[in-house]
């Protein structure tokens, strides 16, 4: 698995279906073909990131990255 932003491989499982990039700290959640992307914020929150990387012709590219239940 790649970072969506970064290319890094130096990704963390932190969660049953998420992820978090060593390379640009960003956290990813997978669930089944859809992946979410969030900047982890100084108290702790998440803000989506999903507008920046995801618009209609970009989901497409990660069908290989499936979370299993």
């Amino acid at each position: 698995m790649k970072c969506p932003n970064c290319s890094s491989k130096d990704i963390g499982k932190i969660g049953s279906h998420q992820f978090y990039c060593w390379g640009c700290f960003i956290e990813l959640t997978v669930n089944g073909e859809k992946m979410s992307v969030y900047q982890v914020e100084e108290d702790g929150t998440l803000s989506s990131l999903d507008d920046l990387f995801f618009g209609d012709e970009m989901q497409p590219e990660f069908p290989h990255l499936h979370a299993s239940s």
